[in-house]
């Protein structure tokens, strides 16, 4: 009978996990003592990250990404490509990537911050010569398409539609982010215009409450939505440290004390995806990329905030707050769930990869202790490695999913290895794991088969009684 619980207890773990986990369970290959009838196995792996292995994982993500995204126009009706980019023609596009993988969407600003830490961790150049195509390309033809508009008035037709006629927060924030950090790494071309037309957007019309937190007119006529955090926070930091001004800070700030008030749960920790005027008492719905959102977007705030900013001990108590309320509900997987505080909702990766980002970057800005914290980002980085096919593909994604008022609707969200939103979140985990694994102040214990993240000066440990 014991027996039979445990083979469905197993059965039901990897129906949670998805076929690619059907080859466990997994023995802890850091415990060399084979004969340690106390080790037990695992669902997934359960080891210590290699950096040398991160990094090929990391590069068959960045391989895939770049032969998925091409570059290049074509005609959309016959597929022909266009190379002469002096005389517009009505039909003229981008030629469209494998997958859900627009070359403008919001979530390829993500892959590309993705990439530039990954370059950052590893040293290679490689990992932004995709961000260096992309850019080169918009450059490139930005005229072209510029003058397609002002010829055929194409509006949501046009490949450059987002910058020339923005009308959202996905329009513009993240990929303008991404074009910021580019700039002050002198990737790609000049692109100022793209910049400010998206800077404009975001710091000045989106539509926004009284007191600036950003709100869309959908699916309510006034409604805050956890993902906008990450579609403006970012863009308003890069733009405080790219012009010195002080407002962009002010405004980034302004939108998560704004957004907390309104979408956290103190008593849980966590963020609703939403928030609506009319009925602010509304049930709340706990997703979990909606958290992933706010936690990255906090963290990508504090990255460039003057820490004499009267706004940065409330940013960092906030995003500290939600990483306890986010780490206790890691799953015995080391994924997170779908609705992260339903066990029976799927395990979901972009959520997962975006919550071991941002709690292996506050270590290591120092954030947070690594006692603990460092534990669940490991085990955490573990399990997306699972996720991580031989193509470089990342399975297990939510496809984009609006802002709802039922969990039928969450819980059923499809997964597709073309949902872009995990690609970027997992080369930020990655890469930041590289970085905590070679941070000179974390230390690491391998003891009594499991591992004890400690600060260097933390003391010394003493486990003679074990002995």
């Amino acid at each position: 009978m014991k027996n039979s619980k445990k083979l469905l207890a197993a059965l039901a773990c990897c129906t949670l996990l998805g076929a690619a986990h059907a080859e466990g369970p997994f023995r802890n290959t850091d415990n060399k003592n084979l004969k340690d009838v106390s080790e037990g196995t695992y669902p997934v792996p359960y080891k210590m990250p290699v950096v040398a292995e991160i990094t090929e994982q990391l590069n068959r993500i960045r391989a895939y990404m770049d032969h998925a995204t091409p570059t290049s126009v074509v005609n959309r009706k016959t597929g022909a490509p266009i190379t002469d980019f002096k005389t517009p023609v009505a039909d003229a596009a981008f030629a469209e990537a494998a997958g859900d993988y627009g070359i403008m969407v919001y979530e390829m600003g993500v892959v590309h911050a993705g990439l530039m830490s990954a370059a950052e961790a590893t040293g290679d150049k490689r990992f932004t010569a995709m961000t260096k195509r992309h850019f080169d390309f918009f450059g490139q033809t930005l005229p072209y398409f510029r003058a397609q508009e002002s010829k055929f008035h194409l509006e949501r037709q046009n490949s450059f539609a987002r910058f020339i006629d923005p009308r959202s927060l996905d329009d513009t924030g993240s990929m303008c982010a991404a074009l910021m950090r580019a700039k002050a790494a002198k990737i790609g071309p000049d692109l100022s215009w793209m910049i400010n037309s998206c800077n404009d957007w975001v710091s000045n019309k989106q539509f926004r409450l009284a007191d600036g937190t950003m709100a869309r007119k959908r699916p309510q006529a006034v409604s805050l939505w956890g993902d906008d955090m990450y579609m403006a926070i970012p863009a308003l930091a890069e733009a405080g440290r790219m012009t010195g001004e002080r407002k962009y800070f002010d405004l980034a700030v302004a939108n998560v004390l704004g957004m907390s008030e309104r979408l956290y749960n103190p008593q849980l920790n966590l963020f609703t995806h939403g928030w609506h005027e009319h009925v602010p008492n509304a049930p709340r719905f706990y997703w979990a990329r909606a958290n992933g959102w706010a936690v990255v977007a906090m963290s990508d705030l504090l990255d460039v905030l003057p820490k004499d900013h009267p706004g940065y001990d409330k940013v960092l108590n906030q995003l500290r707050s939600t990483l306890k309320g986010i780490a206790e509900l890691q799953s015995g997987t080391g994924l997170w769930h779908q609705m992260i505080d339903r066990n029976d909702s799927y395990l979901e990766t972009s959520a997962s990869a975006m919550f071991t980002y941002v709690i292996a970057h506050a270590i290591n800005q120092g954030w947070i202790n690594p006692t603990t914290y460092g534990s669940v980002a490991q085990a955490g980085w573990v399990a997306l490695t699972t996720k991580i096919n031989d193509k470089g593909q990342v399975e297990g994604t939510c496809v984009g999913t609006t802002l709802a008022s039922d969990q039928v609707y969450y819980y059923n969200r499809p997964t597709s290895v073309h949902a872009l939103h995990g690609y970027g979140p997992v080369l930020l985990a990655g890469a930041e794991m590289i970085k905590l694994l070679k941070n000179p102040k974390v230390s690491v214990e391998y003891k009594l088969r499991t591992y004890h993240y400690q600060p260097k000066d933390g003391g010394k440990t003493d486990y003679r009684e074990h002995q």
